[in-house]
């Protein structure tokens, strides 16, 4: 079955989601963020395919989320780095993580923490209105673009 794109489409989450919407994608980026920067490293920390990492990789750096760079120690291996456009995702994995600690652990159940660099827990993000008052979905709207004519 082939997959529908979405590149193209006039809704910016569905764009996003054409470009990282697959869970492989997130965990490489959230992984990225946890300072993983070889392949091997990514394979092992994730248990995926060979294969599969591959795509994703090539995927990642194509959509200009990843940059494939020199590695650091000078050997023949290459790393990947997350660009700005993928440093920019970080809020989107810490509200992923966030929503993941709120609702799919029980009372009490161990989890990962995020800690600033204090080693306090991060706040919980908040999307603020222009004038910095918080905002729920209620409190918000789509405009759409207008009909395309055919």
């Amino acid at each position: 079955m082939k997959r529908t794109g979405f590149a193209k489409a006039d809704c910016p989450v569905a764009r996003a989601l054409d470009t990282i919407g697959d869970w492989w994608s997130l965990l490489i980026v959230r992984d990225a963020f946890d300072g993983l920067r070889r392949f091997g490293d990514f394979q092992k920390n994730l248990g995926i395919a060979k294969g599969m990492l591959a795509t994703r990789l090539r995927q990642l750096v194509e959509a200009g989320v990843l940059k494939q760079v020199a590695a650091s120690d000078g050997s023949a291996y290459q790393e990947y780095l997350l660009t700005e456009k993928g440093r920019d995702l970080f809020p989107v994995v810490v509200s992923l993580r966030q929503w993941g600690e709120a609702h799919l652990y029980s009372s009490g159940e161990a989890h990962s923490v995020l800690l600033d660099q204090a080693g306090q827990p991060v706040g919980q993000l908040v999307l603020p209105s222009r004038k910095g008052r918080p905002l729920a979905w209620s409190d918000t709207k789509v405009k759409k673009v207008a009909a395309r004519r055919r």
